[in-house]
Order: C-alpha cells, then structure tokens, then sequence
C-alpha cells in the first residue's frame, strides 16, 4: 500500500485521529497508560508478597474505588462547570505525586500494607474527578461525528497499554523489584501532561466560588440522576452496565490470585496472562474504532456481556494452560466491547450541557460499584478458591445477561431486524 492509500485508510478507519487536538491528547495517553497498568501489576503483587491473602487484595481494591460510589455524581457536577483541561491537569499532576510516594516507600523496603491501603485510598479520589473528565473531554476534542472512534480509540490504547504494561512489569519485578514499575508510572505523566498544555482547545471558564456554590453543586447532582432516570436510553445501559462490572467483571482482583495460587506463576508469568487479555481487549476496541460508523448498537453491549460472562466461567473448570490464553484473550475482547459500546451510547445520547455528569454516573456504576464486586470475589476466593470464584461470578454473569436479552427481546429483534 502506497503512503497516500495508508493515509486515507487511517482517515477511513480512524477520523478521530485527524484531529491535532485528540492527537496529542491520545499520544500521552498511550505512554501514560502503559505506566498505570505497570503500577496495577506491581501494586496487586506488592500486595501478595506482604500478606498472601486474596481478602486483603479485595480491601485494596475496595478502597481504590470506594471514593467513586461515593462522590462520583458530585464530581460529575463539578466537570460540568470547570475547564476539562485544568482538571485533567491537576489530576494528572496529584496522580504523579502518589505514584512517587508509593515508589520510594518500596524502594526503601519500609512500605507496609495499611500505607497501600492509604495511597489507594487517595489515588481512587484523584481518580474519581480524571475518569469522567477524561471521558468527557473527549467531546470538546473532536467533532460528534467522530465521537464513537474516538471513544473506540481512547479504549484500544488502554487496552494496548493493557499488553505492553503488565509484560514489562513482569520482567522489571524479576530483574529489579517492584518499585521500579510505580517510578517508570510517575514518569509516564509527563507525557500525557505535556500534551495537555499542547492543546489549543478551549474549554469554560473558571466558577467563582460563593456560598452558594456547594448547594448548587448538590441540587445539580440531583439533576443528572434525574435527567439519566428520565432517559431509557441512558438508565437501560446503565443498569445493565452496573449488575455486569458487579458480577463478572474482577479482574483486577481475581486474575492475580489465579496466577500466584491456581497456577503457581511469578509475577512475569503473571504479567503475561494479563498481556493476553490485554490483546483481546486491544483487538475488540480496534474492531469497535473501524466499526464506529455504523453507531453503538444493543445487540453488540449484549454480545459483549454474554461472552466476557461465559469466558469467565469456562476459565473457571479447566487447567489446560492453552485453552486459559484463548479464554483470556476472549474475555477481553467480549469486555472491550461491551464497554466501548456502552460508553459511545451514553455519550451520544446525553446532551452536552450534562455530558459530565452523565459520565460520573458511567464512571460510579462500571468503577465505583467496584467494591461491592471486588468483597464479594473476595470472599468466594477465600471459600472456593479463584477457579470457584470464576465460576460463579462467571455463571452470574451469563443469567443477567441472558435476562437482559429477555426483559429487551423487542427491542433487540427491531436492532437486528434493521440491521439486516
């Protein structure tokens, strides 16, 4: 292919990126990406070396995401009346500092477990303002029409990020230790930093605080969930969203404990199952980027759901090393679709003057219910083991997806109906 013919397939397949702004802002993602899934791997293996309990990793990953159940729709309102630009910037930057403090309390051999439970504790509240705002920035970025491929594209590096992070960790945790992946994560804010201060957009002007401001930002706090109620298109998705990341979605927390105690692996063998889910992952978001034209559509979130359920299950009653990669790979692409699809419907469904808080609400339900999922895979592990616990999430999974097809069989056969 010549360079002009790549050059309009990319135009083709991926018109987000003609876009300088979205450019430069996807580029320190890519870097800055690669760097969190590194601190993700270190932290879960920190974590298992100093306690070898699956119940307090669950507590770990409770307390990273309790701070999104609990303040994401007053945050939603909050994204909703600053610049996106300056708060991802703050963010960013408060992410960079956390990950500093991690490293060098690692480094120095003085790190305790109650000072990770702290520091996720503070990440996840820094991460409850970027998550929606990274979201939501998106729109001010690029032009509605390439807003599914840019959600599609935003997915695909976080999960290209997903294959390179955890496999160099590994590696970097066998040759020199775990604090080597929280420095190489508080340098790779740099990127996505830089490129922040390279944007031209031009987002809303600061609030001036007055003693109304908190009142207010409570009552429109209120609004959003009003408006996302008064909306199928928005609640539908939403709660289906909710009882999925609930039931069948802890692999932050299930994957490691598999590796160390089912399978006996080091932190590199580790690192590779989470590059091969991360492939999947990879490879479902870039058919969702090219696919972006034909809009989000419910038969793909059912899809999506259905097979990241089954994947999870089958993972669960069997040891065969090769069928564990496929069913890996599988559930990571079911899940990058399931979320892509979701995440481009609320999005295009919500109007702009709510798009904040509609995505602190995404973001409250797929990441802030994450400690209600995150206790209960911690506590059939402990029971049953991770295979067992695979296999109940898993088989949960599949009946709440199967009821969904159910409760929405009309819609579905209108979706698929027209779609042939």
């Amino acid at each position: 292919m010549s360079e002009k013919g790549f050059g309009l397939s990319i135009n083709k397949n991926f018109p987000a990126l003609k876009h300088r702004n979205f450019r430069l802002f996807w580029i320190g993602q890519c870097l800055s990406l690669i760097g969190t899934w590194m601190q993700n791997i270190g932290q879960s293996w920190l974590v298992l070396e100093l306690t070898h309990s699956a119940f307090l990793l669950s507590i770990v990953t409770m307390m990273q995401f309790l701070p999104m159940l609990l303040f994401s729709l007053a945050f939603g309102t909050l994204i909703d009346k600053f610049p996106k630009k300056a708060v991802l910037i703050f963010t960013q930057t408060a992410m960079m500092i956390l990950a500093l403090i991690l490293a060098t309390l690692t480094y120095f051999n003085v790190i305790e477990y109650w000072h990770i439970v702290v520091l996720a504790l503070a990440l996840g509240i820094v991460n409850t303002l970027d998550m929606p705002t990274r979201q939501a920035y998106m729109s001010e970025i690029v032009e509605r029409k390439d807003l599914m491929n840019a959600v599609a594209l935003n997915s695909s590096i976080f999960n290209l990020a997903r294959i390179i992070g955890p496999a160099i960790a590994g590696i970097m945790i066998g040759l020199w230790g775990i604090a080597i992946c929280f420095y190489l994560n508080a340098l790779s804010f740099l990127a996505v930093i830089a490129g922040l201060f390279m944007i031209d957009a031009v987002g809303k002007p600061l609030v001036a605080m007055s003693q109304h401001f908190f009142k207010s930002v409570v009552e429109e706090a209120m609004n959003g969930l009003k408006y996302v109620n008064s909306k199928a298109d928005l609640k539908r998705p939403l709660i289906f969203l909710a009882l999925i990341s609930i039931l069948a979605m802890n692999y932050g927390l299930v994957i490691p404990i598999y590796a160390k105690q089912t399978l006996g692996m080091d932190a590199t063998g580790y690192g590779f199952l989470m590059g091969v889910m991360g492939l999947g992952s990879f490879s479902g978001a870039m058919i969702v980027a090219i696919k972006s034209h034909v809009g989000p559509q419910t038969k793909f979130q059912l899809a999506g759901a259905l097979g990241a359920s089954v994947s999870m299950f089958l993972l669960g009653i069997q040891s065969n090393l090769i069928l564990i990669y496929i069913f890996l790979f599988g559930m990571g692409f079911s899940a990058s679709v399931f979320i892509s699809m979701i995440n481009s419907a609320l999005q295009l469904s919500s109007s702009e003057h709510m798009r904040g808080r509609v995505m602190s609400i995404y973001t409250l339900v797929f990441v802030g219910f994450t400690p209600f999922g995150s206790l209960i895979a911690g506590v059939l592990m402990e029971a049953f083991q991770a295979p067992g616990c695979m296999i109940i999430t898993g088989l949960l999974g599949t009946i709440v997806s199967i009821a969904y097809i159910y409760v929405h069989n009309r819609p579905l056969k209108s979706t698929l109906s027209n779609a042939v």
